[in-house]
């Protein structure tokens, strides 16, 4: 038996459920291998995964790749996955295994504004996995978004369409609200970008804020929206 602590953070009211999804998610990308597949939660809310069987070394490997795993300590040079935690006066904090911060100094690559008003351009919400460049780690830990993530948001702001941001929720999930709300004809696709954190692509005269004040009701996630700038 091989366990794999993943960067992936258990939250929401309902532990239980979003435990159950996420091992349903893992088992449907590994029904072709012989693994069985449990998960756990530990002390510090971190997604655990037991896997036991013939290819468990593989499946592991894959966990590790994809989704990474909590680091204990940071070290200036070194680029890290993480999840956007919280967005001060100040700083983004992204949690890494530990909370680091990128400053309003590094966030400039986004623009004017407070940090606040430029998750909100964004569409940026808690939970959404980034990758961080560490470039300070004494005392305090700093870190900036590395260019591949930057280019990533920079692509969804300059886009001829809205998009739409959701936490906490499968891509089923999002699919059946989208659908029962009769929004099916005004989005593209619904990609993922965590395990539980998806992007809605709306069509291009399709108002995305229109489709959050539909879909929101039936979603026990956080929403943004990101207005693309070329509509």
């Amino acid at each position: 038996m091989i366990k794999v602590v993943t960067l992936q953070h258990i939250y929401g009211k309902n532990r239980e459920r979003m435990t159950d999804l996420l091992k349903t998610l893992v088992e449907n990308e590994f029904k072709d291998l012989e693994v069985k597949i449990e998960i756990s939660i530990t002390p510090e809310n971190w997604a655990e995964f037991s896997l036991e069987g013939e290819d468990e070394e593989v499946s592991a490997n894959f966990l590790t790749s994809r989704y990474g795993t909590p680091a204990g300590k940071a070290e200036a040079g070194k680029t890290y996955m993480g999840f956007l935690q919280a967005f001060g006066e100040d700083a983004f904090m992204v949690n890494i295994g530990i909370p680091v911060k990128v400053e309003t100094e590094e966030l400039k690559a986004l623009g004017s504004g407070k940090p606040k008003q430029l998750a909100s351009r964004f569409g940026l919400i808690p939970h959404l996995p980034v990758e961080v460049e560490v470039f300070e780690a004494n005392k305090k830990i700093k870190a900036r978004f590395t260019k591949k993530q930057l280019d990533l948001w920079w692509a969804w702001k300059k886009a001829g369409t809205d998009r739409v941001i959701v936490n906490a929720a499968t891509r089923s999930e999002i699919k059946s609200a989208v659908k029962k709300t009769g929004h099916g004809r005004d989005i593209y696709e619904i990609e993922r970008l965590g395990l539980l954190e998806h992007s809605i692509v709306c069509r291009e005269k399709t108002d995305g804020p229109g489709i959050v004040a539909a879909i929101g009701p039936r979603l026990r996630s956080e929403i943004g929206v990101v207005i693309g700038d070329s509509r």
